[in-house]
């Protein structure tokens, strides 16, 4: 079935319309107002000829394309309960609060998550490991929980974008067949401007988030001491997942390894060799009994069951952006859009719109890279405009506007683990936001042709 560009832009616009309504008007749930687009989809394709069998497949090959970050995302939940229990946490945060103050709050964390970041390659370790040990130690400062949660993704997101590490950011060149390290140069146009204000709003915003109570910050370090052997040995097994992810080891085996020595280190320095306790731990993430409300909220995280909520999001999402992508509704807007753009800043604006489009309804940031940079590649060709460009507006469109939305992989995953809802955390999530406005500045600003190459670079 060939859907018409009117008719594919009639499902986009209903679908969105579904989920707006769903969101806002009747205050569900994400899941329930992905499921009702997916219900609106899938009976569409249905009427139109499409066997259910076959959109059964769409479906299926659309989780199918989520299956490696669903279980990054179970191991994170496993090693963040594991990490609470060995006392790898707790010792973060009682130095934390040692060290950190309200008042340089948010441009402190940022920077740590930056070098984190960068170092592993990995907005997800970064999130699951230091980003968890600085969001409590924000709740004990009193620090908003969502301008903390802005600076730690943002800086998360730095490193995601720029080190040669990442997945993403080796994915988006070579998809248009641009070296590696000519990428990370060139996104250096969006990304000083961007972090540079970033830095300049935290601040600002971080000298205005409150005043320290010092008693209530004393209190939290001495009950994390009675609950936990505070010792730099349980710093052990994040230094280990940090040292594996800096030697490119995969992602999976270094989260088991994460979990494993955790383990280790549970019973050597906290001495608990209880193996079913271990096991419930890790199901159900920390469960202790503080007279600290606070400690009780920094404590009581992580486990397999903590991310089955953003795990059934993502599913739901990847569902309808499967069965979307296999009816060709996404194909068809996009390869309409490309047709009738004329100049070269309006092409390159659009590469950053389609994958933001694509992140929005398919939730998903590797297919908001994968079939912009797909349908575009071409068009840059014919045009001679510079493929760094296009690797640049994949990035900026693709990775960074994924964790933006709720429904997204990112955005799931980063909500369920710091604590803090996506619509929470978008506005002071400053660096985001700011890379893809100057993609589309620097794409009427600047250069764009192939033989313009040495000059951008310089």
């Amino acid at each position: 079935m060939r859907m018409s560009f009117r008719e594919s832009a009639a499902i986009l616009g209903i679908s969105i319309i579904i989920l707006l309504s769903a969101l806002f008007g009747a205050k569900a749930e994400p899941h329930l107002a992905i499921l009702s687009s997916l219900i609106f989809v899938s009976g569409y394709a249905v009427y139109r000829g499409v066997k259910f069998e076959d959109v059964e497949h769409h479906m299926i090959q659309g989780i199918r394309e989520a299956i490696k970050p669903i279980l990054i995302m179970l191991l994170v939940g496993m090693t963040i309960a594991v990490w609470m229990m060995s006392g790898a946490v707790p010792t973060l945060l009682h130095f934390g609060l040692s060290t950190l103050s309200a008042t340089w709050f948010a441009p402190s964390a940022l920077l740590i998550a930056m070098v984190v970041s960068t170092f592993t390659g990995s907005s997800f370790t970064t999130i699951g490991t230091v980003g968890v040990a600085l969001m409590g130690i924000a709740i004990a400062l009193g620090v908003n929980p969502a301008l903390a949660a802005g600076a730690i993704i943002s800086g998360a997101c730095f490193g995601d974008k720029m080190s040669p590490l990442s997945d993403t950011t080796n994915f988006a060149p070579g998809i248009v067949n641009v070296s590696v390290f000519d990428h990370i140069r060139f996104m250096m146009g969006t990304t000083i401007p961007a972090i540079t204000i970033t830095f300049i709003l935290f601040f600002i915003f971080g000298r205005s988030s409150g005043t320290v109570d010092s008693s209530a910050v004393q209190t939290t370090q001495q009950e994390l001491a009675r609950l936990f052997d505070l010792s730099p040995w349980t710093l052990l097994s994040p230094l280990l997942v940090m040292v594996l992810a800096l030697r490119k080891m995969p992602v999976i085996p270094t989260l088991i390894a994460g979990v494993l020595s955790g383990l280790l280190l549970t019973g050597l320095v906290q001495g608990n060799w209880s193996i079913s306790n271990w096991m419930a731990v890790i199901q159900n993430g920390l469960k202790l009994e503080s007279s600290s409300k606070t400690v009780t909220a920094i404590i009581t995280k992580g486990g397999l069951q903590s991310m089955m909520w953003s795990v059934s999001l993502v599913m739901l999402a990847l569902a309808f952006g499967g069965v979307l992508r296999g009816i060709g509704v996404i194909d068809v807007v996009i390869e309409r859009t490309v047709s009738r753009l004329k100049r070269d800043g309006s092409i390159i604006s659009s590469v950053a719109l389609s994958s933001i489009g694509v992140n929005l309804m398919a939730g998903e940031q590797y297919l908001s890279i994968l079939l912009p940079g797909q349908a575009f590649k071409k068009i840059f060709e014919e045009r001679q405009i510079d493929p760094r460009f296009l690797s640049r507006s994949l990035e900026d469109g693709g990775t960074l506007v994924n964790p933006l939305i709720p429904w997204g992989v990112s955005g799931a995953f980063f909500a369920s683990t710091l604590g803090v809802p996506v619509t929470e955390y978008v506005p002071f999530a400053f660096f985001l936001l700011l890379s893809p406005l100057f993609t589309f500045l620097l794409a009427f600003l600047r250069p764009t042709k192939i033989e313009t190459k040495q000059t951008l670079a310089s």
